[in-house]
């Protein structure tokens, strides 16, 4: 995925060359459109922030706990 114009925000693992899932912001995107998160496939998925702090919450809230078990 090209990632013109996108600021980084974070990488999920960064501790190899296997093209780790990344966070990006895409300031020149629609509001509903300006998360970008990639994944080690090549695919991306675009959000609004709302939806991201959403995620966030539920994350932390323990929503997400079983899925790394």
């Amino acid at each position: 995925m090209a990632t013109d114009g996108l600021v980084h925000v974070l990488t999920l693992c960064g501790n190899c060359n296997c093209g780790c899932p990344e966070l990006y912001v895409d300031p020149q995107a629609p509001a509903e459109q300006r998360v970008v998160i990639t994944d080690d496939f090549g695919n991306s998925i675009r959000l609004s922030g709302g939806q991201l702090s959403d995620i966030v919450a539920m994350a932390r809230a323990g929503a997400l706990d079983g899925i790394a078990a």
